[in-house]
Parts: structure tokens; sequence; C-alpha cells
């Protein structure tokens, strides 16, 4: 059973909501986890340019001046996406973090794009796990000596919510590793999108694309899946197949996930945001309304046992599953459940309040 800190909302005058995240970090064993030096990854969502549900930039600056409190050396860190938007690379991902407010004048920490200039910044780590033998992991991820997730909690339509496993497991992957999640196949070349200017040729090192009648073509059997294509393509005509199931998806990503804090399971803390709740993760270019009324913010060095608490409490508040609700045809447990087989951490947990 693992212990998961919890404090909500309400604040007074003497005790507001930042020195509740101090003393939240404080119980939940930061100290333990970050020693004197340590190059510390915080990983945050950004948010997509249009978004504004993501955790607020000065309850980052709280935790990174907690960090730097105790000796760490914190950077902000997130990854390029396997989709075209506006965190499709390094360059674009910086811009959006800063006008969604994450500037250094804010943060007061530098942001470094964990995979790179164009996500292909990679470390193979070996797991050995049921579908997954080696995963790719973010090459700055992998250097770093401890690492401090930032969750904004949410639902997904893939996976019914979005909690620490795939803000982790998702958002510490390469482009390579994001597209081993999603799809079993090759990406495509839509045709009508195409052409024909051979950039992506020029691009792939493997061979893998041609042309024939003036378009592009991806060779299956030659194509590795490392996604680059996708992104070079000025036209946007190279196409995911968004082809894996909920349940297999939800399993590779738990198993990213271990690969990611392989090595650092002692130097690892997660913190999961439970307020601006909406029924779709950041990575949309909007915000919905929110579906429930704040919650709080809890802490731990478990990542399973964290998701199965702020679900429970979600669950608990609305006096339903609300996720299951919202996606009926997803079972979001199977990242919990396959999460606890790979010992990525333990479903079971006491909740520990805060006040």
């Amino acid at each position: 059973m693992k212990n998961v800190f919890f404090t909500d909302f309400h604040s007074t005058p003497r005790k507001n909501l930042f020195k509740k995240i101090e003393m939240l970090l404080n119980k939940a064993g930061i100290e333990e986890k970050i020693k004197k030096n340590d190059i510390t990854a915080v990983k945050i969502h950004f948010g997509e340019m249009g978004n504004h549900s993501f955790i607020r930039p000065v309850f980052v600056k709280k935790i990174i001046e907690y960090v730097k409190k105790i000796g760490g050396k914190p950077f902000l860190t997130d990854t390029t996406t396997l989709y075209t938007g506006s965190r499709t690379d390094a360059v674009s991902h910086i811009e959006t973090a800063i006008k969604n407010g994450f500037a250094y004048s804010v943060v007061n920490v530098p942001i470094i794009i964990a995979d790179g200039l164009r996500g292909n910044a990679s470390s193979s780590v070996i797991i050995n796990k049921e579908i997954f033998k080696e995963v790719s992991i973010a090459h700055e991820i992998v250097n770093a000596d401890a690492i401090v997730a930032l969750t904004h909690f949410t639902g997904h339509e893939l996976s019914g919510f979005g909690g620490a496993i795939k803000n982790i497991g998702m958002g510490c992957a390469t482009r390579k590793g994001k597209l081993e999640q999603h799809s079993n196949v090759s990406p495509f070349v839509k045709k009508s999108k195409c052409v024909g200017c051979k950039k992506c040729i020029e691009w792939c090192r493997y061979g893998a694309i041609s042309i024939v009648d003036k378009k592009a073509q991806i060779n299956s059997e030659l194509c590795v899946g490392c996604g680059e294509c996708i992104l070079t393509c000025p036209e946007n005509a190279i196409m995911i197949n968004w082809n894996e199931t909920s349940p297999v998806f939800q399993k590779k990503m738990a198993e990213y996930a271990f690969g990611v804090i392989k090595g650092k399971e002692n130097s690892s803390l997660f913190v999961n945001f439970l307020n601006n709740i909406t029924s779709h993760c950041d990575c949309y270019p909007m915000s919905d309304k929110t579906i429930i009324e704040d919650i709080g913010i809890l802490a731990s060095s478990d990542p399973v046992a964290i998701d199965q608490a702020s679900i429970d409490l979600i669950n608990k508040a609305t006096k339903k599953d609300l996720f299951r609700e919202i996606y009926p045809n997803i079972d979001y447990t199977y990242q919990l459940i396959h999460g606890e087989k790979i010992a990525l951490g333990k479903r079971m947990y006491k909740i520990i309040k805060v006040e």
C-alpha cells in the first residue's frame, strides 16, 4: 500500500494555496527524492495553443522554487507531439509554452524540450515487459537525475482519463515511442495532399519512402516507425494510423511509463492537479467547460496509486463513475491493472490529508 498525500483548494490568509503546495511536497518526501545538484526534469504539459485549462504557471513556479530550495537544478520539460499542432517541433513548442505563460520571467527556470528539435533525440531503455522489450524515451529525460511529473488530470478519448501514467508514458516518449503506442502499422500518405516534393525521401534514413506516380509512398517493410516523416512533410500529407485498441494502448502506455522511471524509482515524484477538469486532454486547441468542481492536489511516489486515488476522489465527488459515463466504450482500468502487473506501482493506497 502506497501513501498518497492530498490537499484541497480551501485556503485562508494565513495558509494560502502556495503554502499548502509547499507543505504537500514536504510531506510527500520531495527532499528524499532530489539531492543537492540533481538535474531535475519537471515534466509538464504546456497546453496546446488555444487551450487554457493546463496547470497554472504560478503553481508551477512554486514547485520550481521548492526544488531549488532543497538544492535541485530543475528544468521544465515536455516532448514534441506526434500530431501536427503548435507543439510539433521544439521551436514551436517553446514558443507555445511562453505564450501560455511559462516564460522564464514567470517560472524562473529554463525550458528544454526533452526529445530534441524534431522529436528524435532518444535513448533506448530495456524493460523486457509483456509488449515491449525496449522503449524509446526522450534523451534528456533519461539523462536527468530526478523527475517531478506535474499532471493536469483530465478525461481522454482513448484511455478514459489522462493522469500521471499518461503524462510520463506518452509525454516522455520520443516521436517513435508515441507512434509505437498509438499504432501497430506504418504511417500512410494521403495522396490528395501530397505534391511529390520529395522532402520526406531526403529525410528518411531507412529508404522506406519512394515516389510512385508523382506521389510519395511508404514501404511498410522498410519503415521502422520513427514518425519523423510526419513532421518533415510541408503539406501534412503523411498521416498516422490511429488504429491501436484502447486496452493495448493503455498497456503500452504503462510499459513506457515503466521505462521512464527505470533507474529513477527513488528519485521520482508525481503531483496530480484535480482542477479545471475537462472531458478532453490539454492537447486540444481549446478548453471545454469543466465537468466537475475543483477537488485538490495529490502527491505520491507511485504513479499507479496517485492515478487510482484521483479517479476514486472524482467518483466520490460526483457519486458516479464519471469518465466511464463520458466514454462508455473505454475501460480505463487497463492502465492501472497493467501498471500494477509490471511493477510500475500499486493500486492500493492510503490517503494522507495535508492541512
